[in-house]
């Protein structure tokens, strides 16, 4: 199902690798320099997805992850949200014959409106963090904790806290390069580990990949149980 709702006018983003005119290449890049088959499919397995899951992948950019969701557990139901409606478009055409299994929104993750009864249990994000501004980190975790059920998981996958000083060095001459210092030096001081652990339950690092352009760091978190009355 598609949502045609598109972002907010005042509302930007950064766009895939920094660059509009750099989308084409995007799902080349991504493969070629992250060892993205290695970190999408530890992530898929930390989901460990079930007929009844209800999943978001908030900023789904190609639909590389959904897709790979959809092989591992075809019964349980995802939602991509991707403010870029290019790669919207993308995503749709790489999700070939099971797209229309898959609800779409453009937008953002708080333009979200989801249907009664319609709640997620794990939500999933990855390499859009280092992308936004110091106070939207935050937020869209906040935002992720809200839509959650009690007791739902949360998977990051994305540039974190860059240890040793090589995957440093890399991911300044890298990542950095394309989509600025301001945004993605909090990913690189830890920042998002530190939200993680303030906002969710149990949180923790499940790996850590060293690639060409810097350390991807997944991460699982939960939201709080209700209490037993």
């Amino acid at each position: 199902m598609r949502d045609t709702s598109l972002p907010r006018g005042d509302r930007s983003f950064t766009p895939a690798l920094g660059k509009v005119w750099l989308t084409p290449v995007y799902d080349a890049a991504i493969a070629l320099l992250t060892r993205e088959h290695v970190w999408r499919d530890a992530a898929v397995r930390a989901a460990d997805l079930k007929p009844f899951d209800k999943v978001i992948d908030v900023g789904s950019g190609t639909g590389t992850l959904l897709r790979q969701m959809m092989s591992s557990c075809p019964p349980a139901e995802y939602l991509g949200v991707e403010p870029d409606p290019d790669v919207l478009a993308i995503a749709e055409r790489k999700c070939g014959s099971v797209s229309h299994m898959i609800q779409w929104h453009n937008g953002f993750l708080d333009t979200l409106d989801l249907g009664r009864g319609w709640q997620p249990n794990k939500i999933i994000s990855s390499l859009v963090l280092h992308q936004v501004s110091p106070e939207q980190k935050r937020a869209i975790l906040e935002q992720i904790s809200a839509l959650l059920t009690p007791g739902g998981m949360v998977l990051i996958a994305d540039y974190m806290r860059q240890e040793p000083p090589l995957m440093r060095r890399l991911f300044r001459m890298t990542v950095q390069q394309l989509d600025g210092i301001e945004d993605t030096q909090p990913n690189a001081d830890g920042l998002i580990e530190e939200h993680l652990q303030e906002i969710f339950e149990d949180a923790e690092r499940l790996r850590v990949f060293p690639t060409a352009t810097g350390a991807i760091l997944l991460w699982r978190g939960y939201t709080k149980k209700v209490p037993d009355s």
